[in-house]
């Protein structure tokens, strides 16, 4: 893996786990499926905006296409919207840590699906991120973790899993902005209609949420989703997905900084354990020194 690629990832994992303390703020105020389709739809409005003014266009592939509305469908609608209303009951920090367990379903579903070969090393590495996941939730669980929301949030991370391997048609021919700001569109699609048939459409407006939702559409939004298709881009849809595994160390730290949520001896050593299995994974994907 180059230095571009491991700044990308380093970068698109911190917008990403962000967002999970940024959703916990709006869920205080908002219904969470109604806030989320507000974002998808601004989101990607801005987004098809950019992408016609970097003279992009709208004529994707067919796999471009197919693998855009899986992605809307899957990441946007299903995975962040289980997340948003697992919100309203666990901490934000826990769902990030289970949406750390991405990669390993990813290598997962690559390998019985797509044929995909992992080196033992790779497999090792994993297995040990997942490890350090399972000892984090099981202490939390211990502590009054809501069941409920756990169980939400590992569904998302397998739709996310299912929008992760979609990349593999969507990131290539171009029109990478086009790609991202019609995902987004079709995930305010989808929300719109459990939003009105379900939920109490009732907003409480204050600047905490303005500013969460503004943060919220704008950077794990718009651009670390297009980080996240330039990365998978140039490195694949497995390796990019290990990245996930930096979530519980992010999600935690800005989780603890912004709401105060407790940051235990547990959680530390669960997460230098998730740090260890990507440093596995990245050295198993190396090429062979000369």
């Amino acid at each position: 893996m180059d230095f571009k690629a491991l700044l990308m990832g380093l970068a698109f994992a911190f917008m990403w786990s962000s967002a999970f303390t940024s959703a916990r703020m709006i869920v205080v105020d908002a219904p969470p499926l109604l806030s989320l389709s507000a974002r998808f739809l601004v989101s990607g409005l801005i987004g098809v905006a950019l992408a016609r003014l970097m003279g992009e266009t709208w004529r994707l592939t067919r796999a471009q296409w197919r693998a855009t509305i899986i992605f809307g469908i899957c990441q946007n609608g299903a995975y962040l919207g289980l997340n948003f209303i697992a919100m309203q009951w666990i901490e934000a920090s826990a769902a990030a840590i289970i949406a750390s367990t991405l990669p390993l379903m990813v290598a997962l579903a690559g390998f019985v699906f797509f044929g995909d070969r992992l080196k033992p090393l790779a497999i090792a590495g994993l297995v040990a991120g997942f490890g350090g996941v399972i000892l984090i939730m099981g202490a939390r669980l211990g502590g009054g973790l809501d069941p409920l929301g756990v169980a939400l949030c590992v569904l998302a991370a397998m739709a996310l899993t299912v929008a992760t391997l979609a990349l593999r048609g969507a990131s290539s021919g171009g029109n990478v902005m086009m790609v991202v700001g019609l995902q987004m569109l079709i995930g305010a699609v989808v929300l719109i209609g459990p939003s009105l048939t379900f939920e109490t459409l009732s907003v409480n407006l204050t600047p905490r949420l303005i500013l969460a939702f503004l943060y919220t559409t704008l950077v794990p939004g718009l651009a670390a989703t297009w980080v996240w298709f330039k990365l998978v881009q140039r490195i694949g849809a497995v390796r990019g997905a290990t990245f996930h595994f930096l979530n519980p160390f992010f999600g935690v730290a800005i989780a603890a900084a912004l709401l105060g949520e407790t940051l235990g001896m547990v959680d530390i050593i669960g997460v230098a354990i998730i740090m260890a299995g990507i440093l596995a994974v990245q050295l198993s994907k190396a090429p062979p020194a000369r």
